[in-house]
C-alpha cells in the first residue's frame, strides 16, 4: 500500500510541478501544434490553438516512470514483469506517436507517419509484449498474460492454443496486435479537444486500478481469503504491481490535466494519446478483461465508432453525412456546443462507463460465490 500511495503522489507532483518547465522547453524547440487546413475552415476556434506546445505526453510518460520506480523501491518490492510490460506498451506506443508528432512539427504540416507505417510501428511494439506476456511463469506456473480471450476473466472455450501450438501462437499474437492497434488509434482519435483524452483516461485507468486491486484482494494464494470466496478467486499474477503502475499513470495524468484542461497550455500530442492506448490495452490483457475494456474504456470507442459510421453512411447514401463532422466531438462543436461543455459532459460519460464496467466486474465475481 505504501508503494501505491508513493507512486501516485510522486507522479502527480512530477507532472504538476514540472510541466511548465517542459512547456518552456517545447516552445524553445519549436514543438508547436500543427492544425489541419480542413479544421481551420470547419472549426475556426481551432486556428487559435496553432503553435500551442505539443508532445506533452512526454511529461506524463516520464512522470509515470519516475513515480513507479521510486514507489516500488520505496515499498521494498522489485518491479514485476507485469508492471514492466505495461510500461513497455506505454513507452513503445508513445515512441510511435513521438515519431508521428516530430514529423509533423518538422514539416509544419499535419502529415506525419502514413497510416500503414503507424500500424507497423504499433505492431512492432505489440508483438514483443505478446511474446513476453506468455513467458516468465511464476511459482504457480501462471504467466502475466494468457492464451485465452477474456471478459471478466479467461473464457475457457476461447483458447488460442486449442488450435495447436503454432497456429495458436500466431492467432494469439494477431489478437494482441489487433487490440493494440485498435486501442492506440482509438485514444488518438479521441484526443481532439483540450483535456478530453486526459480526463477520460483518468476515469478509465482508475477503474482498471480498482479491478486489479480487487483481484489482488481476492487472489487464490491469499492466506486471508475467506473459504466461501475460493470459487471466485483470481489466478491473475502481479495484480498489486498492476495497481501500482495504474495509480502512477493516473497520478501523472491528473497533474498534467492541470495544464491541459481548457484552455490548454500544452497538448499531449500523439505521443501522449498513443501511450494512453498502450496502457489501456496492456491493463486489459494482463488483468484478463479484454472484452470488458469495451465498457470500462468505452469513451474511447465513441470517436472511432463515429468515424466508421460516417464513412460507411457516406458510401451507402451516395454522399450524405450522418454527422456534421467526425469524430463525434467535432460534430458537437459544429452544433454550436462550447468546447468546455463538450469536454465536461464526455468526462461524465467516461465516468459512467468506467463505473459501469467495474460494477459488472464485481457482479460477475458475486455470481461465482
Amino acid at each position: 500500500m505504501r508503494s501505491l500511495l508513493a507512486s501516485a503522489t510522486i507522479s502527480l507532483a512530477f507532472t504538476l510541478c514540472l510541466t511548465p518547465l517542459f512547456i518552456r522547453m517545447f516552445e524553445r524547440w519549436g514543438w508547436g501544434q500543427v492544425i489541419r487546413t480542413p479544421d481551420d475552415v470547419s472549426n475556426p476556434s481551432h486556428h487559435a490553438k496553432r503553435g500551442t506546445p505539443s508532445m506533452g505526453g512526454i511529461v506524463f510518460i516520464l512522470g509515470t516512470l519516475v513515480g513507479y520506480s521510486v514507489g516500488t523501491l520505496n515499498g521494498g518490492a522489485p518491479p514485476s514483469i507485469s508492471g514492466l510490460l505495461v510500461l513497455w506498451m506505454m513507452v513503445g506506443m508513445g515512441a510511435v506517436g513521438f515519431v508521428d508528432d516530430f514529423m509533423k512539427v518538422r514539416s509544419q504540416r499535419s502529415l506525419g507517419l502514413s497510416g500503414w507505417r503507424k500500424v507497423v510501428g504499433q505492431i512492432l511494439v505489440a508483438v514483443p509484449f505478446g511474446i513476453l506476456a506468455l513467458s516468465f511463469p511464476d511459482a504457480r506456473d501462471q504467466t502475466p498474460g494468457s492464451a485465452y480471450v477474456s471478459f471478466f476473466r479467461d473464457i475457457p472455450v476461447l483458447s488460442f492454443m486449442a488450435l495447436g501450438a503454432v497456429i495458436g501462437w500466431i492467432m494469439y499474437l494477431v489478437w494482441v496486435s489487433f487490440l493494440s492497434v485498435a486501442w492506440s488509434n482509438a485514444t488518438n482519435l479521441t484526443d481532439g479537444l483540450d483535456g478530453l483524452a486526459t480526463g477520460s483516461a483518468i476515469f478509465t485507468v482508475s477503474a482498471y486500478s480498482l479491478v486489479t486491486f480487487w483481484q489482488f484482494q481476492q487472489r487464490c494464494t491469499s492466506d486471508a481469503l475467506v473459504s466461501a470466496y475460493y470459487a471466485a478467486c483470481y489466478n491473475t499474477p502481479n495484480t498489486m504491481d498492476l495497481t501500482i503502475v495504474a495509480a502512477s499513470f493516473v497520478g501523472a495524468l491528473v497533474g498534467f490535466l492541470w495544464w491541459n484542461a481548457p484552455k490548454a497550455k500544452v497538448f499531449m500530442g500523439d505521443v501522449g494519446s498513443m501511450a494512453i492506448g498502450g496502457v489501456i490495452v496492456a491493463m486489459s490483457i494482463l488483468s484478463r478483461t479484454e472484452i470488458l475494456a469495451l465498457i470500462i474504456a468505452g469513451i474511447f470507442v465513441i470517436a472511432p465508432g463515429s468515424v466508421v459510421l460516417q464513412r460507411y453512411y457516406f458510401k451507402l447514401t451516395g454522399g450524405k453525412r450522418l454527422f456534421l463532422m467526425s469524430p463525434f466531438h467535432h460534430h458537437l462543436e459544429m452544433r454550436g456546443w462550447p468546447e468546455i461543455t463538450i469536454v465536461v459532459r464526455l468526462w461524465i460519460v467516461a465516468g459512467i462507463l468506467a463505473v459501469t464496467g467495474v460494477g459488472l466486474f464485481y457482479v460477475a465475481w458475486l455470481a461465482l460465490i
